[in-house]
């Protein structure tokens, strides 16, 4: 018998810029800014991702018969595991063990950025689930001899998808805050129970206390000055914490804020009219995603106050049901951001290391059910009968 199927041709590009925006973004949709043709170009733009980052850019595109592109996906050939926040240095050291060559490897992700999202970018009504994209980059990875194909902070369909199709899958938590349709922020802190509603009064009272005028810049309101004060803070936290390169140049932010716009959220602290302190957002169609944060003071709260409690009121006077604030933190459970878990899946060549990994995430994702409902008896929300 014929077969009727489509052939569908699958390509790699080393730069976005290959992909038109508008045929990207027909893939990606509008609610993720970290999937955008704008966002992902920005990286490009500013040498962010490309030269000597270890993020050399490998986009997917899927396109039938006609040259419609059906499917997209952010990736990236990998030199290292490094701004991924899901971690696999541990699989890497072995297989480097067993003689094996881990990198480079391909990652599908939005680089530097622990932000949950589609990865699996499919044209809406065309017919294919992301299975079908997978298929390609699984191949692809075969025919460049590379060792594994790694999907990170997915959304759970295409968690459940590509552990269906036989890749391996893997939870990990984060915290976020959701909006029960609140009309302020006085809303919100009338359903924690009375100690935790104290101490967020406490520390929004003690960060206002501090002196320093505490502004919400959106857009165009976001200048030259305040980017570069930016990247200072941005600099003072990677060198502080880390203690290595910063992976974002200058040049990002300030690309970022002409190519996104008005979902560019900039929350940021002055001292005598100049920023010392801020915290980045973008804004998507049904959260508020926390993006980066640095300061050049040191003052108590500033950072809660930034970071977490003036994202919940953005939140709420711009009715988005959600604020992701990033990874890591089981401090902010207590500031109303709840666990939440987050996966990711994983295609692995080796038979022998795919067995082992295999046989790790089989243990890691039960434990890591168990703790995420374990750091929900930590919530600060009014129980039943609680003042």
């Amino acid at each position: 018998m014929p077969n009727d199927a489509p052939e569908f041709s699958l390509t790699l590009h080393r730069s976005v810029a290959d992909i038109p925006a508008a045929e990207w973004d027909a893939c990606a949709g509008t609610g993720n800014p970290f999937v955008s043709h704008a966002f992902l170009l920005a990286l490009e733009e500013s040498g962010s991702t490309g030269g000597r980052s270890g993020w050399l850019a490998q986009h997917a595109a899927l396109r039938d018969p006609d040259g419609t592109l059906l499917a997209c996906a952010p990736m990236y050939a990998k030199a290292h595991s490094q701004g991924e926040y899901v971690f696999d240095h541990a699989w890497a050291d072995a297989y480097e063990r067993a003689g094996g060559s881990y990198y480079p490897k391909l990652q599908v992700a939005a680089p530097f950025s622990p932000v949950p999202g589609p990865r699996l970018l499919v044209r809406p009504g065309c017919g294919l689930g992301p299975e079908a994209l997978a298929q390609g980059l699984a191949q692809a990875c075969a025919q460049l001899d590379l060792s594994s194909v790694h999907v990170t902070f997915c959304t759970e369909g295409e968690w459940k998808a590509l552990g269906e199709a036989g890749w391996l899958q893997r939870i990990g938590v984060q915290f976020h805050w959701h909006n029960r349709g609140y009309a302020a922020f006085d809303d919100f802190l009338a359903t924690l129970a009375s100690r935790k509603r104290k101490q967020v009064k406490r520390e929004r009272r003690d960060a206002a206390a501090s002196g320093f005028v505490l502004k919400t810049l959106r857009g165009h309101e976001i200048t030259d000055r305040h980017w570069k004060a930016f990247h200072r803070f941005y600099r003072a936290t990677t060198d502080r914490k880390w203690g290595r390169s910063a992976y974002l140049t200058p040049r990002f932010w300030p690309i970022l804020g002409e190519r996104l716009g008005d979902r560019v959220v900039l929350m940021v602290a002055e001292q005598d009219g100049e920023p010392v302190a801020g915290a980045l957002n973008l804004v998507g169609e049904d959260a508020l995603y926390g993006r980066n944060w640095g300061s050049v003071v040191d003052a108590p709260f500033l950072h809660f106050e930034l970071c977490y409690y003036r994202a919940i009121d953005f939140a709420i006077e711009h009715g988005l049901p959600r604020v992701e604030a990033g990874a890591q933190g089981e401090h902010k459970i207590q500031r109303g951001y709840l666990p939440c878990p987050t996966w990711s899946a994983h295609w692995i060549a080796h038979p022998g290391l795919k067995r082992a990994v295999a046989g790790f995430l089989d243990r890691e994702r039960p434990a890591m059910l168990e703790e995420i409902a374990a750091l929900m008896e930590a919530s600060p929300y009014r129980r039943d009968g609680e003042a």
